[in-house]
């Protein structure tokens, strides 16, 4: 087969790759269970690609992500569930169903702080309908307000989405100084756990604070993912330095003490620009 611009090609390629016998080995022993965390990789390194402002890696990135999909729907078309081309027409109507006022037949133009409001009404109708085609055995007793939160997303994010939920309710702080209390009251019950070193008590109370650190990001407009992904880039340039500035010394890392590395790295936190006077940062 050759390269090509048409999506079709795509589809051949990976129907191929599935074909038993004469397909890849690897790809025919996959399931959407074992496709399902490359998935969500891929959309990371599309993120990071956007990131660094690498339009070229964005353009594989983007290709690889699009892979993930063709995979999952020509498992799909094995099963005689659905085809690819399902999967355009479920979202082309979707996006021309959320948008009358770009779609309508006729003016049905509106303010932009009302396209969010048909745009979160639009999503309840189709949600309540996708319920209604369920069979009754797989409907849920109960109706949770935080039901449309996706279970797939990750932690972080998702974190986010049922806090957001939550506050449509009134069940939020309104002050993003009282978030900052309860972080404090989540440090304290960790330190309680370490006292006690009830392992299962420690791994849930990091939990909570890492819960009531993604609400000090919501009351303060951060994304928490993109936020860490800033505090990885940095620790990674920072722990870089400490490597070059051994190595420029003919050490390794192994060789020198936690001291050494810290005076290190505290010299790398001085060579860079702060982002704000008389802040304090953590050391990790």
């Amino acid at each position: 087969m050759t390269p090509s611009r048409d999506i079709s090609r795509l589809i051949e390629i990976m129907a191929a790759l599935r074909t038993p016998v004469t397909g890849c080995p690897w790809d025919l022993e996959q399931n959407f269970a074992t496709i399902a965390p490359y998935t969500i990789e891929e959309a990371y390194e599309v993120v990071d690609a956007i990131d660094r402002g690498d339009l070229d890696d964005l353009r594989e990135e983007l290709g690889d992500l699009l892979l993930q999909v063709v995979f999952h729907a020509q498992m799909a078309s094995e099963q005689n569930a659905f085809a690819f081309g399902d999967v355009v027409e479920a979202i082309t109507r979707k996006m021309i169903r959320r948008h009358p006022h770009v779609f309508a037949d006729k003016d049905g133009n509106l303010a932009s702080s009302h396209v969010k409001e048909v745009w979160d009404r639009i999503k309840a109708e189709e949600k309540a309908e996708r319920a209604a085609r369920r069979p009754p055995e797989t409907t849920p007793p109960h109706q949770s307000l935080l039901s449309g939160v996706k279970a797939g997303q990750p932690a972080l994010t998702r974190a986010m989405e049922l806090q957001r939920k939550a506050s449509t309710v009134g069940f939020d702080w309104n002050d993003p100084r009282a978030v900052l209390q309860k972080i404090r009251e989540e440090t304290d019950e960790i330190e309680a756990a370490l006292d006690r070193n009830d392992k299962q008590e420690i791994a849930e109370e990091t939990g909570d604070l890492m819960f009531a650190l993604v609400n000090l990001a919501r009351h303060v407009d951060a994304d928490p993912e993109a936020a860490l992904r800033a505090t990885n880039a940095k620790f990674e340039r920072r722990f870089g330095y400490i490597e070059r500035a051994l190595e420029a010394q003919g050490r390794t890392l192994e060789q020198a003490s936690l001291a050494e590395m810290d005076a290190l790295w505290n010299a790398a936190k001085g060579e860079e620009t702060p982002t704000s006077q008389g802040h304090k940062e953590a050391r990790r």
